[in-house]
């Protein structure tokens, strides 16, 4: 592999995306699965309306509540309905899957999305899926780490023969290239150990930051980051901040009381279904109590102003990032979810990115100067006035 120069490229604060983290968690467990899926699609659409910049769909086969058995499939419809945001699977539970066929799914939706889908990879969370899969749950992030070189191969058009416990491939190739080259844009989900961050270093793949709402989790951003830096450094590789992504929740209103009461009643019911399919529940999250959140800086549930404390938070925690990425919960009613959505992007990211400041600078500017300026123009306007009158009089 050709040696780089550089392992870790900045990335300034103006250049933070927005964008959505999707499990997705769809809520009531008596809804429709049809009106769940479609709710989930329509969601996808608006999100690229009001301006976001990502949304990443999760991939689950158990529990009743994640519905999403193929986020790939959910990305070819949405890829049809929206114009410019960027889907990616958030994430490929690679364990479950032979590595080729993977690689082939990736290819396909790369051409499909003409470079709009992105390419999450984890080793499966929930662990009825594992154990419905006959999978050892001490064997999954070792296989994980062994599809990713397998499909990274691939991709870049190597041909694989590999003998493994799980899978065989003999003289496996692809036959079609990828759309986006040299490959589409892939990443690992890192929760706290630090597994996800050597793969991503080895590789000069993404981070998933998918815990970053818990203490845990917060507490490790930078040390994974590091761990991913050091190892791309011994294989060449460059891990560009850009593709450095956290998760968190926030809902924001007029006031934090305002906000509170709006994703009370859902937070609770949340939090029993998560109860009862993950040991550890809400608290392995960081999300068992709307008021830690809060206290924590983990997310907001609150004003503009808590959700851009938040930023700052996670920006001086992890040194600079590519995208905060919203946790998706459905705890607040349809219509209190989408204006928390449209104020994140339109009052939250120009506050913390500065992006409206050349128009707060420009309004400064005039009003300081609205008595000389007015004048002026009362002036020229005077001596047209003027002007006009005495040619009419020369005439």
């Amino acid at each position: 592999m050709e040696s780089r120069t550089s392992v870790n490229l900045p990335v300034a604060r103006e250049n933070l995306r927005a964008g959505v983290f999707m499990p997705p968690w769809s809520l009531p467990l008596g809804l429709s699965p049809t009106t769940a899926i479609h709710r989930e699609l329509d969601f996808v659409d608006f999100l690229d309306r009001v301006g976001y910049d990502e949304a990443w769909i999760g991939e689950h086969h158990s529990g009743g509540m994640e519905i999403i058995a193929s986020p790939e499939l959910f990305i070819a419809a949405a890829i049809e309905r929206t114009e410019r945001i960027r889907l990616g699977t958030g994430v490929i539970s690679l364990p479950y899957h032979n590595p080729l066929m993977t690689a082939d799914r990736i290819v396909q939706l790369d051409h499909q999305a003409r470079g709009r889908a992105m390419f999450g990879f984890g080793p499966g969370l929930l662990p009825a899926d594992a154990a419905m899969l006959g999978i050892p749950a001490d064997s999954q992030r070792a296989r994980m780490a062994d599809a990713v070189e397998v499909i990274v191969r691939l991709l870049a058009g190597e041909t694989v023969t590999r003998s493994t416990d799980w899978y065989t491939l003999e003289e496996a190739t692809l036959h079609l290239g990828p759309f986006t080259r040299p490959r589409p844009h892939l990443a690992v989900a890192s929760a706290i150990t630090p597994s996800a961050g050597r793969v991503a270093g080895r590789h000069g793949m993404g981070l998933l930051c998918v815990a970053a709402g818990s203490g845990p989790g917060y507490d490790v951003l930078d040390l994974n980051w590091r761990i991913a830096q050091e190892v791309a450094a011994e294989y060449g590789q460059v891990m560009d901040r850009s593709g450095l992504r956290v998760v968190a929740p926030f809902h924001i209103a007029e006031s934090r009381d305002q906000a509170l009461a709006e994703v009370k009643h859902g937070h609770e019911r949340w939090s029993s279904y998560v109860r009862d399919t993950l040991d550890g529940g809400p608290e392995l999250l960081g999300m068992d109590s709307l008021e830690r959140i809060n206290e924590e800086g983990h997310g907001a549930i609150g004003t503009v102003e808590d959700a851009v404390n938040a930023l700052s938070r996670y920006w001086d925690k992890a040194g600079g990032f590519g995208c905060i990425l919203n946790q998706h919960t459905h705890w607040a009613d349809e219509e209190a979810t989408r204006r928390s959505y449209r104020t994140f992007v339109d009052e939250v990211m120009p506050a913390f990115t500065g992006s409206a400041g050349a128009r707060e600078q420009s309004h400064d500017w005039t009003r300081n100067r609205r008595g000389d300026l007015s004048a002026r123009a009362l002036g020229a306007a005077s001596k047209a006035i003027e002007e006009h009158f005495r040619t009419a009089i020369g005439s």
